[in-house]
Parts: C-alpha cells; sequence; structure tokens
C-alpha cells in the first residue's frame, strides 16, 4: 500500500481516462464506487488505510474490471496474481499501483503492478505480487481468491518512470525493500522493452545503465529472481544486480551466490553511482526509504532526481 513520491520532471507524468462502462460486471457503478471509496476511508482508524493515505494522490479517471487468469506462490508469504483487464482504455506508468476492489469487501487494496505496461498493451494483462497479511484484500487474496475471481481496478500514483523517446537519456539505481520489489520490478521491465525496441529498430528512448540492489530476510523472500536473472543475462551490458539478503539461515544456491551479498545494502555502493544522469528510485519500508533518501540528498544528489515510495 503506497504512500508518498516524488515527481521527476519530464520523466513523471500523470494521464486521465473514461469511466469503464463495464464495472456494471460487477456491480460496481461509479456511484458504488465512490460510495466504497468513502466507506473505507470513514470505517478505517488505521493512518495506514490505503484510500485514507492516498486520499490527495492523482488517480486515472478509468475503472475497470479484471478477471484472475492465474496464480501462484512467488514466496512462503507472497502470491502472485494474473489479472485480464476489459476495459480497452485502462493503461498505466511502470512503478504505479492500482485501486484494488473487491465485491463484498469494504476495504479497498492498494497494489503496485510488477509487471511491464507493454505486457498489458500485448496481452491485456496486469500483474501483482501481494504479501500476506491480516488487511482484508490480502487476506481475500491468500484465502478466496480463485481463477476467473472478478475485482475491479483503479490506477494511481507518482512514482513511475515514464520516458519519452526524445528525452535525454539516463541511468537508473532502483533500490528496493522486501515487497517494494514491485514497482522496481515494473519499471524495470519496462527498460528491458525499451532496450528491445531500441535495438530492433534503431529508434526510440535510448535509456543507460540499470543497477537493482534489493534486500530481503534470505533468499526464499527475494521475490522474482529468476525474472530478474533472466534481464541481468539478457542484458549484461546494461542491467546490472546486486542482491542482499540480511537473515540468511541456509546455504545459498550456486546459481545465486555470485549476486548475494549477505547484509543489508551499504551507503558507499549507492553512493558509487552518482552521477548527473542518474535517476534514483526507491521503494521499501518507510525506515529504508527515508534513510537513502536522507543519504542521497547529503550526498548533493538533486531532489529531483530521488523519487520514493514507501510502503506498510
Amino acid at each position: 500500500m503506497a504512500c508518498a513520491a516524488v515527481m521527476i520532471p519530464g520523466l513523471l507524468r500523470g494521464s486521465a481516462g473514461t469511466i469503464c462502462t463495464q464495472a456494471s460486471l460487477l456491480r460496481l457503478t461509479a456511484r458504488s464506487l465512490r460510495h466504497l471509496t468513502l466507506t473505507s476511508v470513514m470505517k478505517s482508524k488505521r493512518k495506514t488505510d490505503h484510500m485514507e493515505r492516498t486520499a490527495d494522490v492523482v488517480r486515472r479517471e478509468v475503472v475497470s474490471t479484471a478477471k484472475v487468469c492465474g496464480a501462484a506462490d512467488e514466496s512462503p508469504s507472497v502470491k502472485r496474481l494474473r489479472l485480464l483487464v476489459a476495459e480497452k482504455d485502462f493503461s498505466f506508468k511502470a512503478g504505479q499501483w492500482v485501486d484494488f476492489f473487491i465485491p463484498g469487501v469494504s476495504v479497498v487494496g492498494g497494489f503496485s503492478i510488477c509487471s511491464s505496461p507493454r505486457l498489458l498493451e500485448q496481452e491485456r494483462i496486469i500483474e501483482l505480487a501481494v504479501k500476506y497479511t491480516n488487511h482484508p484484500p490480502a487476506l481475500w487474496i491468500h484465502n478466496q481468491c480463485a481463477l476467473d475471481s472478478e475485482v475491479a481496478l483503479r490506477v494511481g500514483g507518482e512514482f513511475f518512470f515514464d520516458p519519452q523517446p526524445t528525452d535525454a537519456s539516463r541511468n537508473l539505481v532502483l533500490i528496493a525493500g522486501g515487497v517494494g520489489i514491485n514497482p522496481l520490478l515494473s519499471i524495470l521491465r519496462h527498460a528491458a522493452d525499451l532496450l528491445r525496441e531500441r535495438a530492433n529498430k534503431g529508434s526510440g528512448y535510448e535509456i543507460g545503465t540499470i543497477k537493482l540492489f534489493y534486500s530481503a530476510r534470505n533468499t526464499s523472500e527475494l521475490l522474482f529472481k529468476k525474472n530478474i536473472l533472466d534481464l541481468v543475462n539478457e542484458f549484461p551490458e546494461k542491467i546490472a544486480c546486486s542482491l542482499h539478503v540480511t537473515k540468511q539461515t541456509t546455504q545459498i544456491s550456486t546459481e545465486l551466490q555470485p549476486y548475494i551479498t549477505e547484509g543489508r545494502i551499504m551507503e558507499k555502493e549507492i553512493r558509487d553511482h552518482i552521477s548527473k544522469e542518474t535517476l534514483f528510485y526507491i521503494c521499501g519500508p518507510p525506515p529504508m526509504t527515508d534513510c537513502f533518501s536522507r543519504q542521497l540528498e547529503n550526498s548533493h544528489v538533486p531532489k529531483e532526481h530521488i523519487c520514493f515510495e514507501k510502503w506498510w
């Protein structure tokens, strides 16, 4: 569930759409969605309620129904969902999240999209990865959600990477903690799509290098390991990763060993990547995002080059 983001002019752009008429498939009309949103905010006494914390965050107007077309355990505590989106005008920028409306559940979820915008364009599918908690939307996903279950979605968020073909080339440093990998994986996948487009067509946005720093308790909680390493191997001169584990108790596999560091992500590792062409995207628990944002500012990185999102 997302909180705040710092915007990068020229690369972070919002957009608007139209209300989805197919929301009636779930009996979630625009009117009932507004009621559900307001009810969620009024009933919640927690400051961590998604709708309350993101009340002032930009959202697209399009609301679409979506059907669960795939589900799998990404880790012992995280379930990955594939959703087939009905509304053709539904779109998102790499890094954004969705309001997640569940029929019969009064609380609205907020989950970052971990797939690339191109997957939606080509197959009308988005992917989410949701950690098990006692929050009603997460409980529903882990305990009740099944193939062909229907929900409604609305895109929001000011944390995204959306370069245009004529924008200046930038390097990216992505810093993730735990399930904070979700929006950063979307950005990483989008960067890979831009690299493929540039290689195939000789045109489009020219991205620089991408370095991912990703920390979790242990290797079983490092989500999307195979996907990340596949991209590193596909673009060895452009994409690199440093995977950190803080409480590893078992032997690390031979495949992962070259990429694993035991211990937290250190300030020096990040500082070594500072340049005027580099943008920093940070997503993780609030203490982590606060720490790295402060360190970067103290290292004289312009605030407009630091984009962060806190997950609770």
